[in-house]
């Protein structure tokens, strides 16, 4: 594609650190739809005849029919995907494929066809994402009341409902999803045109194939345009956060499946065992989903050390940018599907978690709380005849709703028998009617209001 300007070949050394065919192969679709626009562009500003468009056209058809037949043949001589679509236009239409490079550079051909596949891949996992809270939501619904402890530093806090734990993965989930809405909204910006970095001298239309991909509006500088790699580095931000909340989500459900803790059940279907130990049953697939993130987390560094020093415009530096964007994508993509597939398959055990969320004298709050609204005591007061309640209890070795009445009165007399009635982790869940509380009606309030966002 250079021989006018050398005569020797590149070294096989270079060849190899050069080639991306292996990988770019990926950006085909793409390639081929912004090559049939830019023809389009072309022939309707007259810079190439409808004839040469027509061949151009039918072409690309062609070639489009070999890549989806698994036909095309994909040549490392030629580099990349660009070049190899190129040098197979030429061996079906003849000299006219050469017509189809006027007016633009391999450089704003490449930055069109990722960011129309980071666009693609945001679209994707937004339907994913949207997908997991679907499941979220029918699990949590006929769980909206079933008691479970709630934890800080991983101890006994308060009593809440499985439902409402669940649904706070739901608005976790939610944030992943307007992150990606927002990526894609940033990124909807039309390169093609830039060129090399300064733009054409041609008659183009950069709106009409901004409008027939599907962009907004074209890249308002050439510069930008061939330079900027924003789009993969928030996608891939995006990405990263979205997989720490599935890993938070499978450490949970790791932690829950412990007979420690005897929390939920996983069928066969997302379990693994032992090649050694019969009684084993592993929740693998939640493992492998929380060890994903590290590769996310990677795959943005290394994109942000690629582009971190390089000066306007483009460098063969970000070559690097496609592999971990693919790899990245690729496993949140996996990791979403898997999720949303042990979400539905989780089965809690509710008596156990009913039994769990009363450990720990986890209704002490509530305690301290209805010596504030029945006997006026300020709460720091409150807070500490609570506590030598809590060291009372345990003591005796008994909850807080099996201290006997005589000790509360110890603590202030005019404490009554109604106390008890505050003490359980039923009461104490659907006292919590706060807006976003744990109360069994505010959370299937909430799955309501999300089902009708998600509808």
């Amino acid at each position: 594609m250079w021989g006018g300007r050398f005569s020797g070949k590149p070294a096989e050394l270079m060849q190899a650190i050069n080639v991306s065919i292996g990988f770019d192969r990926r950006l085909a679709a793409q390639d081929l739809a912004g090559s049939r626009a830019h023809a389009a562009m072309l022939r309707s500003a007259g810079v190439i005849s409808s004839d040469d468009e027509a061949a151009i056209q039918g072409g690309l058809a062609a070639i489009d029919a070999e890549i989806a037949a698994g036909t095309f043949p994909f040549r490392d001589e030629f580099e990349d995907i660009h070049m190899n679509v190129e040098a197979r236009l030429r061996e079906l239409i003849g000299p006219t494929a050469g017509r189809l490079h006027t007016a633009r550079s391999r450089n704003d051909q490449v930055a069109l066809d990722f960011r129309m596949w980071v666009r693609e891949a945001c679209e994707r996992s937004l339907g994913q994402v949207e997908a997991l809270q679907r499941a979220l939501l029918a699990k949590a619904e006929p769980h909206a009341d079933a008691v479970m402890p709630g934890f800080t530093h991983l101890q006994p806090a308060q009593p809440v409902t499985f439902g409402h734990h669940l649904m706070a993965y739901v608005e976790m989930f939610g944030r992943d999803a307007t992150r990606f809405r927002d990526a894609a909204i940033r990124m909807n910006e039309s390169p093609l045109g830039a060129a090399a970095l300064a733009g054409s001298p041609f008659p183009i239309d950069r709106d009409m194939t901004a409008k027939a991909l599907g962009f907004a509006r074209p890249t308002a500088n050439s510069l930008d345009s061939v330079a900027d790699r924003d789009f993969a580095l928030e996608a891939l931000a995006a990405a990263t956060i979205c997989a720490t909340h599935l890993s938070r989500l499978a450490e949970e459900i790791v932690i829950w499946m412990t007979p420690q803790f005897g929390f939920v059940k996983l069928s066969d279907a997302f379990t693994t065992g032992s090649s050694i130990m019969p009684q084993k049953k592993n929740p693998d697939a939640a493992e492998l989903v929380r060890a994903k993130v590290g590769r996310l987390l990677g795959s943005f560094t290394q994109l942000t050390v690629v582009m971190k020093g390089l000066p306007l415009t483009y460098s063969k530096d970000m070559q690097e940018d496609k592999v971990p964007t693919f790899e990245a994508f690729d496993a949140l993509e996996l990791s979403l599907l898997a999720m949303a597939g042990m979400v539905a398959d989780l089965q809690p055990d509710r008596e156990k978690l009913k039994t769990a969320a009363g450990a720990g004298y986890s209704t002490a709050t509530d305690l301290a709380d209805w010596l504030v609204r029945e006997l006026n005591l300020p709460f720091r007061d409150a807070h500490h005849i609570t506590g030598a309640a809590v060291k009372r209890a345990e003591a005796l070795g008994v909850a807080l709703p099996d201290l006997p009445l005589a000790d509360l009165q110890g603590l202030d007399k005019r404490i009554t028998p109604a106390i008890y009635g505050v003490l359980t982790p039923e009461a104490s869940v659907a006292s919590r009617k706060s807006y976003g509380g744990t109360a069994p009606d505010q959370v299937r309030a909430q799955i309501t209001r999300w089902k009708e966002l998600l509808a």
